[in-house]
């Protein structure tokens, strides 16, 4: 239902995780900056008050991001809470007079995926689902058929226009900065294809292991975890074509058209790993073939990219928790200066995170009468702590109606189906030591298409250039 803003925001597991770490901070940031004045009700089965919801709210925020006088009073104000069983129908007559004279509530799931179908059913059969969105949190879905299966049941009570599927990633600033470097830069097109690019890598590294999401973990895998989800809308951004024209869906039809022209990864085309360590943790089974590290060449069969091998791998227990982008330019057609030049040394380096930062790498002559070069890097970093949060983005451009940053229904049909083949057991899982860059089977993976670029973390005044050696 296009067009109007909510009026009310429900939120389902009020009491839990999510809650706790992000939406109250969330919804803070959202009175302090938009002035944010509609009611919230929580809704969990916790046998709680409203004022031990309140005081779970001042706990949040004390511990993630700080109180803030004024828009912390506001929020606490237009807090209210229903207690009751997700199953019950009496929780949503309840729920629907706290919502008073609100008539178009933006309801999200912070609940478990097995809750997504009972909460949607009761939601439409009462009066608070009439005009309503509906927001799903990841997982959606745990392979491609039970994707399907639960876009089925949702579909059957809300039109796919009010249903935002999120992904906190998208929501991130430094995401957004992929599309806006690529699309306000004319200079980078004529070059953004497989004339020019000889190859590119995603990593996503983490310097910790699993701790204490053992049984989550287990039942999930990196595959699941960040590369369905995170690393190929990441890819997404890198690769797909510009949007144009006015319509509303033109960012997500160009998104959409690129994954479906990714070709399902194939079983050769993927290296497991598992930390040596892993099983112990509380929750893993003791023999698990669960993926704690994983990495995958895959291709993108278009005109822009064909035969450009992609190559992503992501990990816990690596040596630096870091998100960057390498994309590779092929060496000019002759060597005119009769160097030996290692094949890394044309290059764009786009960091995600813990800080954003843009590298360009290029060769540029030694100093002397020779004529020889250097590879080096020209580097912009920008730290981001003053950003705007995603999940506040996210739940602000929901509450609007924008659907942009959020997961349309092929989107997410089309990344199960690049997956599907390589989930569960379908390949060997190799053992590595934590603190090192995975199994040695991922350096036969990329062979010689462009080594491994292992992100580097280093300190620099923010904003400022540098050269950096990257090999």
């Amino acid at each position: 239902m296009e067009g109007f803003s909510s009026d009310a925001m429900v939120f389902f597991g009020a009491t839990g995780d999510l809650a706790y770490k992000q939406i109250f901070p969330a919804l803070q940031s959202l009175v302090r900056d938009e002035g944010f004045q509609m009611p919230i009700v929580g809704v969990a089965k916790a046998g709680w008050t409203l004022e031990q919801l309140k005081d779970r709210a001042k706990d949040s925020l004390e511990k993630h991001g700080g109180i803030v006088p004024g828009a912390f009073e506001k929020l606490l104000s237009l807090l209210r809470y229903v207690d009751g069983d997700y199953k019950d129908p009496a929780t949503f007559v309840q729920l629907d007079k706290e919502l008073g004279s609100a008539k178009r509530p933006l309801n999200y799931l912070a609940v478990p995926p097995s809750l997504f179908a009972v909460v949607t059913e009761n939601l439409a059969k009462s009066d608070c689902g009439k005009s309503a969105r509906l927001v799903i949190e990841k997982p959606f879905g745990h392979d491609l058929c039970s994707a399907q299966q639960l876009n089925r049941t949702l579909e059957q009570f809300f039109p796919e226009e009010d249903i935002f599927r999120i992904d906190h990633f998208l929501g991130k600033e430094p995401v957004q900065n992929i599309l806006y470097t690529r699309f306000a830069n004319p200079f980078f097109e004529p070059i953004w294809n497989r004339n020019y690019v000889r190859a590119i890598q995603i990593t996503l590294a983490e310097d910790f292991g699993v701790e204490d999401r053992g049984r989550f973990y287990d039942e999930t895998g990196a595959i699941r975890d960040v590369v369905q989800n995170h690393l190929l809308q990441v890819l997404a951004n890198l690769t797909m074509d510009p949007p144009t024209g006015e319509a509303r869906e033109a960012l997500r039809d160009q998104t959409s058209a690129l994954l479906k022209a990714v070709q399902p990864i194939s079983p050769q085309a993927v290296v497991r790993g598992q930390y040596r360590g892993y099983r112990t943790v509380p929750g893993v089974a003791p023999g698990s073939t669960v993926e704690t590290f994983v990495a995958i060449k895959l291709f993108i069969d278009s005109w822009r990219w064909a035969g450009v091998p992609i190559f992503i791998r992501a990990g816990k227990l690596l040596p630096v928790t870091c998100t960057e982008l390498v994309v590779h330019f092929k060496r000019p057609p002759r060597e005119t200066f009769q160097e030996l030049v290692p094949v890394g040394s044309a290059h764009l380096r786009m960091r995600v995170s813990p800080e954003v930062a843009i590298g360009l790498g290029l060769r540029v002559k030694t100093p002397g009468e020779r004529m020889v070069g250097d590879d080096v890097e020209l580097t912009l970093k920008e730290h981001v702590a003053n950003d705007m949060p995603p999940y506040e983005r996210l739940l602000g451009d929901a509450l609007r109606g924008n659907s942009d940053l959020f997961a349309r229904k092929d989107l997410v049909m089309a990344q199960w189906r690049i997956v599907q083949p390589v989930l569960d057991n379908v390949t060997p899982v190799y053992n590595y030591e934590p603190g090192t860059w995975g199994p040695p089977e991922s350096l036969q993976l990329i062979g010689s298409d462009a080594p491994w670029v292992d992100p580097v973390i280093t300190e620099t005044p923010s904003g400022k250039s540098r050269r950096r050696s990257l090999y």
